[in-house]
C-alpha cells in the first residue's frame, strides 16, 4: 500500500461571532488574515507553507468544520478516495479555496475530512514581510509567542479503538499509543500520525450523543520559552489559561490549553519526539503513569472533558459513565497519594 497522507493542512472551524475569534487569532495567537471569502476567514501561521491552515466560518456553535491532510502525491489522492468508497463511504470532489480539487468525505463517527494534493504555496519574497531566512515562506510574527504553524487537532468519539482501526485500515494513519484506564478496560485516548510526529491526530472517548465533535486543535511553536511566554501572554491580556503549562507522557510535548473567544480549545505545544519506525507497536498507558500530565502534580481540570459542538443532553463525563471511572480519568494520582 502506498503511503496516502502527508500531513495536515488546514483546519476549518465555526464561531457564533466570526470578527471575534479573528480579532483573537489575530492579536493574541498571532496570526495573519489572508482572505475573505462569502463569510469565510482565512488565516496563517507565520511559517505555514500554504495560504492558510485555519479558516473561520459563521456558525451557531463553535466546530469542526473540516479537517484535512495533503497525501503524498496525486496518486495517493486517487488511492484514498477509492479506499474511502471501498470502506461503504461516499464522498464527493469538491473546489476548495486556493486548494482546487478535493475529496470530501464524513467519516464513520461523523467527522468530515478533506484530503487533497493540489495547493497554493505561500512566499513573501519582498517587504516587511519577508524573512531573512530563505527557507521560511514569511517572517517571525510580531506577536510573543506567535506560533509557527497548525500541529494536530483531536476529535471525540464513541469507539476509540473502532475509530483507531478505520482510519489505520483505510487511510494509513500509524497507530502511536493509547489510553486505558487503570480501573477497567475503557480506551479513553489515542494518537494517530500521517508521519515522524506523535501525532497530528488524535481522539479521546465521547459518552454523548453527538457524533463528529473535536475536543481542540494545535499550534507548534519552537520552544519551551516561547509556549510560556504565550501562556504569559494570554493571562496578562484576560485569556485564563485552562491546564498547563506541563508535559505530556504520549507524545512528551510540553502543552497548554486555553479557549477562544467561541469558547473552542485550542492547545499550544512544543517539543516531543520523532518516531520513524514503520512497524511501529503502539503502547498502551494508563493514567496513573502520566499519560496525560507525567508530572502527575495537577488534576486535570472537569473542563477539559468539554467537545464541541455542545452534547445533547448529558455531557460526556456525565452520560453513562460511572462516578468512579469519571474520578479515574479526571484524577488518576489520588490512589497513589499524588493527587
Amino acid at each position: 500500500m502506498i503511503k496516502l497522507l502527508s500531513h495536515l493542512s488546514y483546519v476549518a472551524i465555526t464561531s457564533p461571532d466570526v470578527e471575534a475569534s479573528v480579532d483573537f487569532y489575530v492579536n493574541q495567537v498571532g496570526l495573519t488574515v489572508v482572505d475573505r471569502v462569502d463569510g469565510a476567514v482565512y488565516l496563517r501561521c507565520w511559517g505555514d507553507y500554504y495560504a492558510y491552515s485555519v479558516v473561520v466560518l459563521p456558525g451557531d456553535e463553535p466546530s469542526l468544520d473540516t479537517a484535512a491532510w495533503r497525501t503524498s502525491s496525486p496518486e495517493a489522492l486517487e488511492e484514498a478516495a477509492k479506499r474511502v468508497e471501498a470502506a461503504g463511504i461516499q464522498g464527493e470532489w469538491v473546489d476548495v479555496h486556493k486548494i482546487g480539487r478535493a475529496y470530501r468525505f464524513t467519516g464513520p463517527f461523523g467527522h468530515t475530512l478533506t484530503l487533497h494534493w493540489d495547493v497554493t504555496r505561500h512566499k513573501d519574497i519582498e517587504g516587511d514581510a519577508a524573512s531573512i531566512y530563505p527557507d521560511r515562506p514569511s517572517r517571525r510574527s510580531k506577536v510573543a509567542g506567535a506560533p509557527r504553524q497548525l500541529d494536530h487537532v483531536t476529535v471525540a468519539t464513541s469507539d476509540v479503538d473502532a475509530f483507531v482501526t478505520w482510519y489505520v485500515d483505510v487511510l494509513g494513519f500509524r497507530f502511536m499509543a493509547r489510553t486505558v484506564l487503570d480501573e477497567a478496560p475503557i480506551s479513553v485516548f489515542s494518537v494517530l500520525t500521517t508521519n515522524e510526529k506523535s501525532h497530528d491526530l488524535g481522539v479521546v472517548l465521547d459518552g454523548s450523543s453527538r457524533a463528529g465533535r473535536v475536543n481542540h486543535y494545535a499550534f507548534w511553536v519552537d520552544t519551551r520559552e516561547e509556549l510560556l511566554i504565550a501562556a504569559d501572554i494570554l493571562g496578562e491580556n484576560g485569556y485564563p489559561i485552562e491546564y498547563g503549562p506541563s508535559i505530556h507522557g504520549i507524545g512528551e510535548q510540553n502543552f497548554l490549553y486555553y479557549r477562544e473567544p467561541s469558547s473552542l480549545r485550542i492547545e499550544l505545544n512544543t517539543g516531543g519526539y520523532r518516531n520513524y519506525v514503520p512497524d511501529w507497536e503502539a503502547n498502551t498507558w494508563r493514567p496513573s503513569q502520566g499519560s496525560n500530565n507525567f508530572y502527575r502534580n495537577s488534576v486535570m481540570p472537569m473542563s477539559m472533558t468539554e467537545s464541541f459542538p455542545p452534547a445533547d443532553g448529558p455531557s460526556a463525563t456525565e452520560e453513562g459513565v460511572p462516578d468512579e471511572i469519571r474520578d479515574a480519568l479526571l484524577n488518576p494520582y489520588a490512589k497513589q497519594g499524588q493527587g
